[in-house]
């Protein structure tokens, strides 16, 4: 988790690239700089054993910028392509979602009209062979496994398949486009004039995403909006500054920015936005970061709507990206960013001390905050007040929901969550929907009868511990077994409605047990 917060909750934010900034460098005898290139020369020129100069630079940086916030970072061109790839939009490749079962890649499902399905490439299909590569049965990495499937658009593939109830292997020549990668998770009407979207992180493409989301939950009648921003760890300040502008008036702030050298930066709604009218409530929870808790700020602070769930992360500091030659990355922070009211976003940290920060999420779980209001405990010097209705706000730490919900700790047993990290429960999933998606496509042909009729197969839950229990897994009592049971129906549904359609539909099961979503709809009600 650690890496999805530092890697997805880094705020792009919108200031001029530092490669055409005038840097002044200064090389007198005594500066720091040159210290450090004498050192480099040194080491390269009379160290005892050879040295990777390319390592050694990379090094120096990370070990300069370790000493400072924990969200300025390093990354070379391999992870820089990897971080920004998923908010840019789209990659060029043969359109598959897969998985991996028993070291062999099996396609989940190609994507709509993308080249794979063009090829009549199909749900299940096991890929074993890239040109002549075979990837199946080899414990090759996953991202080598992609580096192979990605390619040049218009470039060609083939493809070689093994297929259930096909005797032969099948091959397949695929031309490689440009798919596109979408950032919104869900969108659907999850109660009668109510309307649910969910997004992972804020991307390239996440505003038109979220506003053709809006415009077809609008001609099903919507009224009500729920924002899902639960494990969102943020991404590109535009795209959070264009969502939080279609709910405010004209001329409400969003959010500002302000750094030693960097000079206060505001943005503010145009007054244009379609949303001004819904009501709306902002699902968030501890991994809640970034761009997301701007979002969530700005309507909180402008009492625009609801905040429902726990405390977000705590993330309010601008990097701004500095390319280097070799298409590798510095994330510099900045600035800190500043939500209407004034408050600073980003909670307490010592630099150069990140194992500290990287715990505060379980000291607050220790310290009782996940689970009890009560132990929820305010700088009094950190007050402010919102906008419209002067309510009293806490800064020193991300965003207080307006309603708290407490973290269920008795959801995942011990037992669900040994089996999640063995994988028993995935391969368990990947199997049967191998064996059944036939079956369960011609059975249930909508969503909505699937949802109402089926229920998970006792055989597989005793398929799960049966495996559980050769890796010595067990209940400890009839209690544990009983609620395993309950919740690993309920995901291997979920798991098994996305497999038959898509991620709204795993969220329309998922969220009818989801303690944050019921509270949003039980205010709702009221």
């Amino acid at each position: 988790m650690r890496k999805k917060i530092l890697v997805l909750a880094a705020v792009l934010a919108l200031l001029p690239s530092l490669a055409s900034a005038q840097l002044k460098f200064n090389f007198s005898s005594n500066s720091p700089l040159r210290k450090l290139q004498m050192a480099e020369m040194a080491i390269n020129s009379f160290y005892v054993d050879s040295v990777n100069e390319q390592k050694l630079a990379e090094d120096a940086i990370r070990g300069m910028l370790k000493e400072l916030d924990p969200h300025s970072t390093y990354s070379n061109a391999k992870e820089t392509k990897a971080m920004n790839e998923p908010l840019e939009g789209d990659f060029e490749g043969v359109g598959v979602q897969f998985n991996m079962m028993s070291d062999t890649l099996v396609v989940i499902q190609p994507v709509v009209n993308g080249p794979s399905e063009k090829v009549g490439i199909m749900a299940g299909d096991r890929i074993v062979a890239v040109n002549d590569s075979t990837i199946a049965g080899v414990k090759m990495d996953r991202i080598d496994i992609m580096k192979k499937l990605r390619g040049r658009k218009g470039s060609k593939v083939k493809l070689t398949i093994v297929r259930r109830g096909v005797k032969n292997r099948l091959q397949f020549v695929v031309t490689r486009a440009k798919i596109p990668v979408h950032t919104l998770d869900a969108a659907y009407m999850i109660r009668p004039e109510v309307g649910y979207i969910r997004w992972g992180s804020f991307g390239a493409k996440t505003y038109n995403e979220f506003m053709t989301a809006v415009d077809s939950l609008q001609h099903k009648g919507m009224k009500q909006l729920i924002i899902d921003l639960q494990d969102n760890g943020g991404g590109y300040l535009q795209a959070a500054v264009q969502i939080a502008n279609e709910f405010l008036q004209y001329g409400d702030m969003i959010v500002y920015t302000e750094g030693r050298s960097i000079k206060r930066q505001e943005f503010r709604a145009n007054g244009r936005g379609k949303l001004k009218d819904v009501k709306v409530y902002v699902l968030v929870n501890e991994f809640t970061a970034s761009a997301s808790e701007i979002v969530s700020g700005a309507i909180q602070d402008n009492d625009r709507g609801m905040v429902i769930g726990r405390r977000t992360f705590g993330k309010g500091l601008v990097q701004r990206p500095i390319d280097l030659p070799d298409g590798s990355m510095i994330r510099l922070t900045v600035a800190h960013y500043y939500s209407p009211s004034g408050r600073c976003i980003q909670k307490p940290y010592k630099k150069g001390d990140q194992d500290d920060y990287d715990m505060d999420l379980e000291n607050r779980l220790k310290h009782g905050e996940l689970t009890n209001a009560d132990s929820i405990h305010f700088d009094k010097s950190q007050k402010y007040y919102t906008k419209v209705q002067k309510r009293i706000v806490y800064g020193g730490g991300g965003i207080m929901p307006d309603v708290f919900v407490p973290l269920d700790t008795m959801q995942y047993t011990r037992l669900h969550r040994q089996l999640i990290a063995k994988n028993i429960v995935m391969d368990a999933y990947l199997k049967y929907a191998d064996q059944n998606r036939k079956q369960l496509k011609s059975q249930y042909k909508s969503f909505e009868v699937f949802d109402k009729n089926y229920m998970i197969p006792q055989s597989l839950i005793d398929q799960i511990f049966a495996e559980g229990k050769k890796q010595k897994l067990e209940a400890k009592d009839e209690k544990e077994l009983q609620n395993t049971q309950k919740y690993m129906k309920l995901q291997l549904k979920a798991l098994i409605a996305r497999d038959l359609w898509d991620m709204s539909e795993y969220f329309r099961v998922w969220n009818e047990q989801s303690n944050i979503v019921k509270k949003a709809l039980e205010v709702i009600g009221r």
